[in-house]
C-alpha cells in the first residue's frame, strides 16, 4: 500500500500546490475588495465566475486531453492560471477580473481533470478507495494551508497574488518529472437528463442548496468576517476551521449514512444548520472563541450535504446509469455555486454582512421543506442499497470530476461498459463513443432516492450544461456492497 501511494506522490504533491493557491486566493479576494469598499456582490459575481469557468471548462478540457495527452494539458493550463494570477495583481480593474477568473475556472479544471483521471486510470481496484482518500485528505491540506498562508501578510496588499503564482507554477514541477506512465483517456458516454430530473429530484434539490452554500462560502465568509472586525489572521484561522471539520466529518457522517435513513440525515442537518445559524445573524456580538465554534459546525453541516446528497441518488438508480446521474448531480451542484455567491452578495451589500447567515438558514429551510422520508417511495431501490459511503473532497475547491473516481467499485477488469483510448489528435474531432445511451424515463418515476456516495467515473463532468455527454467510465455492480447493511427505513 504504501509503495502505491508513494509512487502516485507527484500527483499527490501537484494537487497540494493547486489547492494552497486557490485557497490562499479565495479567502484573499474577500478581504482584499472589502479593505477597498468594494460590495459583497462585486465579491459573489467575482467567485460565481470562477465556479462557472470550472463547471463549463470540463468540456473544453477533456478536448485537450484527447488531443495533446495529460502532461502538455496540465502544463498549459497551470501556466494559464499562473497568468491570470499575476494579471489581476496588475489591473485592478473588476470588469476584468471577471473575465480572469472565468478563464482561471476553465484552466484549472483540466488540471484537476488531469490528476483525479491520471489516479483512478491507474490505481487498482482493490487500492482504489485509499488512494482517493489520500488524495481527499491532500487536496483538504491543500486548502487549509493556503487559507493559513494569508496570516503570514501583515497588510492587504498584492503580495499573496504572487504567492498564488508561485503556488501555480510550482505545481508543473512534479508533474513535469513524474516518471510515470502517461494515462489513456476515457471516451464520452451518453446522457439523458430527463430520466434523472424525474427519477431524482429530491437529489437534485440537495446537491443545487449544496451548490449555493459551498459557492457563496469561500468568497463571502470572509467578508462577513471582515465587517465584524475580524484582523486578516482571525479571518484565515476563522474560514480554516470550517473547512477543516468539514473535512475531519466526512468518515463518521459516512459511516453514520450507512446505517440510518440518508434522507431523514439529510433533513436533521439541515434542520440542525438552519436552527443554529438564527445565533449569527447579528441579534447578538459573539466571542471570537465561539465564532470559531459555530465555524467548525457549519463545515461539517455544509461540506458534507454533497457526499450525501450523491448518496441520496445512487441507490434508486442502475449502475450502468451512473456515469450519467453524476454528470447531472455535479450540474446541479455547479449551477448552485454560480447562482449562490449572487444571491448571498446581492443580500449582503443590501442589507449587511449578517445577510450571509440568513442565506444560509435559507437554504437549510429549503432542504427541511422538500427534503422528507415519507416522500422516499423505495420504488426503484437497487437491491446492494445502501452502499457504503465514500468521503470526498469539497469539489469546488477539487474538481468536478472528483466525484467520479473516488468509488473503489469501478474496476476496468470487470466494467464492460469502460473503453479506453490513447490521445490521439483525430479523436478530438470525431471522438467515440460507449453504447448504451440511456432510456428515456420510465413510466412509474418517484421523487426522492437514497444511494451510495460517488460511484461514477473520472471524467463524468466533461460535458457542460450545454452538451449531451459526459465522460467516464460505468459502474459495475458489487456484489458485497450491500453486505450486512439494511435498506433506509422509510
Amino acid at each position: 500500500m504504501y509503495s502505491t501511494l508513494n509512487s502516485f506522490s507527484s500527483l499527490y504533491a501537484a494537487a497540494l500546490l493547486m489547492l494552497c493557491g486557490s485557497g490562499l486566493f479565495n479567502t484573499f479576494m474577500g478581504l482584499r475588495l472589502t479593505a477597498q469598499s468594494v460590495s459583497a456582490f462585486w465579491v459573489g459575481l467575482l467567485i460565481a465566475g470562477y465556479y462557472f469557468g470550472l463547471v463549463c471548462g470540463a468540456r473544453l478540457g477533456h478536448k485537450l486531453l484527447i488531443r495533446v495527452g495529460h502532461i502538455r494539458a496540465f502544463v498549459a493550463c497551470a501556466a494559464i492560471s499562473a497568468t491570470m494570477v499575476l494579471a489581476q495583481a496588475s489591473f485592478e480593474v473588476l470588469p476584468l477580473w471577471l473575465v480572469l477568473r472565468l478563464i482561471a475556472g476553465i484552466a484549472m479544471v483540466t488540471q484537476f481533470m488531469v490528476l483525479e483521471s491520471w489516479l483512478n486510470e491507474q490505481t487498482e481496484n482493490r487500492l482504489r478507495g485509499r488512494v482517493f482518500s489520500v488524495y481527499m485528505l491532500v487536496s483538504g491540506l491543500g486548502t487549509v494551508l493556503g487559507q493559513l498562508s494569508l496570516t503570514l501578510y501583515g497588510t492587504l496588499d498584492l503580495r499573496p497574488l504572487t504567492l498564488v503564482a508561485i503556488f501555480q507554477v510550482l505545481c508543473l514541477v512534479p508533474i513535469a518529472l513524474t516518471a510515470r506512465t502517461h494515462p489513456a483517456t476515457p471516451v464520452p458516454a451518453p446522457l439523458d437528463i430527463k430520466f434523472f430530473a424525474k427519477r431524482v429530484p429530491l437529489s437534485l434539490t440537495v446537491l443545487f442548496m449544496a451548490g449555493n452554500l459551498s459557492g457563496a462560502f469561500y468568497g463571502l465568509v470572509p467578508v462577513y468576517a471582515a465587517r465584524h472586525g475580524m484582523s486578516t489572521s482571525q479571518v484565515a484561522v476563522y474560514v480554516a476551521a470550517s473547512v477543516t471539520a468539514g473535512l475531519l466529518s466526512q468518515f463518521p457522517m459516512g459511516w453514520l449514512s450507512d446505517r440510518i435513513n440518508r434522507a431523514r440525515l439529510i433533513r436533521c442537518n439541515a434542520l440542525i444548520l438552519a436552527v443554529f445559524t438564527l445565533v449569527m445573524w447579528g441579534w447578538v456580538d459573539l466571542p471570537y472563541w465561539l465564532m470559531l465554534i459555530l465555524s467548525c459546525m457549519f463545515g461539517v453541516l455544509q461540506f458534507t450535504f454533497y457526499p450525501l446528497g450523491a448518496a441520496f441518488a445512487n441507490d434508486h438508480v442502475e449502475a450502468e446509469k451512473r456515469v450519467g446521474l453524476s454528470a447531472i448531480l455535479l450540474m446541479a451542484y455547479g449551477i448552485g455555486a454560480c447562482v449562490g455567491p449572487l444571491i448571498a452578495g446581492a443580500l449582503m451589500s443590501w442589507a449587511g454582512p449578517n445577510m450571509y447567515y440568513v442565506f444560509v438558514t435559507a437554504c437549510a429551510v429549503i432542504l427541511v421543506w422538500r427534503v422528507r422520508p415519507a416522500r422516499v417511495t423505495g420504488e426503484h431501490q437497487v437491491d446492494a442499497a445502501p452502499v457504503h459511503f465514500v468521503p470526498m473532497p469539497d469539489t469546488l475547491q477539487s474538481s468536478p470530476a472528483a466525484v467520479a473516481t473516488l468509488d473503489p467499485r469501478v474496476d476496468p477488469a470487470v466494467d464492460e461498459n469502460l473503453e479506453m483510448v490513447e490521445p490521439d489528435a483525430a479523436a478530438a474531432t470525431q471522438p467515440a463513443r460507449t453504447e448504451g445511451a440511456v432510456d428515456g424515463a420510465a413510466d412509474g418515476i418517484v421523487e426522492g432516492v437514497s444511494g451510495p456516495a460517488t460511484s461514477t467515473a473520472a471524467d463524468a463532468t466533461a460535458a457542460g450544461p450545454e452538451a449531451g455527454v459526459v465522460t467516464g467510465t460505468a459502474e459495475a455492480p458489487d456484489p458485497a456492497a450491500g453486505k450486512g447493511a439494511r435498506p433506509p427505513s422509510l
